[in-house]
């Protein structure tokens, strides 16, 4: 018996697997020792991907569906990177005093996280944080953690994200040791390198790390020299040469989909993706700074490419339940009754916005969260929770999706 999934950024390319063929790639992540390698929990993790604005916006549509399902308030774990983390962050930050119902969906999602964010797309970070980091001390992610933090934090650190409820997990890439560095209520830290407790970093700072878009934006510098460590199982570098600052990158770099800590730990996995895409040159760049651009480019797109393929991979063996909905997914191949009218030509067009940080007029910005609302919406009643009654209408019904 064959099964088929289609993989969401071109409705005519499918994968097709057999039983007669080895399914051992489910596991997108390698053993850790400082990892309790036990059963994953019964719980369901959401991840949210990198993209700029563009992600956090259709990220916002899917949190907002996942709301409006009665869902948002069981989750276990929320992991993220980059745009996908300043989602997430703000949504944390916000979390105790949602007002969850007893149906499960709370009433302050919209005043308290919608609006927020949908404020800051209306400005652009990334420009004026890269002529403010060239002409003053600091570095333009230094700049780039004060907006957020004007837009949207007020100071608060990840000590205000929640005590119970859904573990938060922003994701950054440590450049020191290659390995992904994990931001949370209860710890940050890397594997090799160890952990902080109950730090109190700022979440601008935070998200600043995850969104530090390499080369531009990135490096993100984070001093830790009076901190106390913790040793863990691994621990190989905890010399003062690496417990000192710590220079970090855009999680992207290493887990475009925030993937790992969410796999690891939840049995049933939602991914939300609005990553970029590597466009086809005919003809490549031969001068090796353009080149090795390049050449990085590919390197990335195949990474995010392996990810999408074994969380796939992990469905179809049952290694995992989930839904995986993409920016570039076509929802007619979600079979759900009743879906959103989301022409695959209009939302293509919203897949093609640029990975930044650059202000969106307020129709982009609608349509945007429809989209992520509509197709995490077919994904959610196609594979997951059939038993949903459709939505009567986009959260922004005149706008639709272009």
């Amino acid at each position: 018996m064959n099964a088929r999934v289609c993989w969401p950024h071109n409705r005519a390319e499918c994968l097709v697997m057999t039983e007669a063929e080895p399914q051992t790639v489910h596991e997108p992540v390698r053993f850790i020792p400082s990892d309790d390698r036990l059963a994953p929990s019964n719980g369901t993790a959401l991840c949210l991907s990198g993209g700029g604005y563009r992600a956090m916006l259709f990220h916002l549509g899917a949190v907002w569906r996942i709301n409006d399902a009665g869902m948002l308030r069981s989750l276990e774990r929320i992991s993220s990177v980059s745009g996908g983390s300043i989602t997430a962050a703000v949504l944390g930050k916000a979390w105790d005093s949602l007002g969850f119902a007893a149906d499960g969906v709370a009433a302050g999602l919209l005043e308290l996280v919608v609006e927020p964010l949908r404020e800051l797309a209306a400005h652009t970070v990334d420009e004026s944080a890269v002529a403010i980091g060239i002409l003053t001390p600091g570095t333009v992610s230094d700049h780039v953690a004060r907006a957020y933090d004007k837009h949207l934090f007020n100071g608060s650190t990840l000590q205000d994200l929640p005590a119970s409820g859904p573990k938060f997990i922003i994701n950054s890439t440590n450049l020191a040791s290659g390995e992904l560095w994990r931001f949370s209520r209860s710890y940050m830290g890397d594997w090799r390198i160890g952990l902080i407790e109950n730090p109190h970093v700022s979440l601008a700072q935070a998200v600043a790390a995850s969104s530090a878009f390499p080369p531009v934006l990135s490096p993100c510098g984070l001093d830790v020299r009076n901190e106390t460590w913790k040793n863990v199982e691994g621990n190989d570098l905890t010399g003062s040469d690496f417990r000192s600052e710590i220079e970090l990158t855009d999680g992207g770099v290493y887990d475009n989909l925030g993937l790992e800590t969410a796999w690891k730990r939840c049995h049933t996995v939602l991914v939300s993706d609005a990553g970029g895409l590597m466009k086809p040159a005919a003809h490549p760049h031969d001068d090796w700074v353009l080149q090795s651009l390049r050449v990085t480019k590919v390197i990335d797109n195949q990474v995010r490419a392996l990810r999408k393929r074994q969380v796939l991979d992990g469905y179809i063996s049952k290694a995992r339940e989930g839904v995986y909905w993409g920016i570039r997914s076509d929802i007619a191949n979600f079979p759900a009754a009743s879906a959103l009218p989301c022409p695959v030509q209009a939302t293509l067009r919203l897949a093609e916005l640029p990975t930044r940080l650059q202000a969106l007029e307020s129709g982009e910005q609608q349509r945007l969260i429809n989209w992520g609302y509509a197709v995490c919406d077919a994904g959610l009643r196609a594979h997951l929770r059939t038993d949903l009654p459709a939505p009567a209408s986009f959260p922004y019904a005149d706008a639709g999706v272009g």
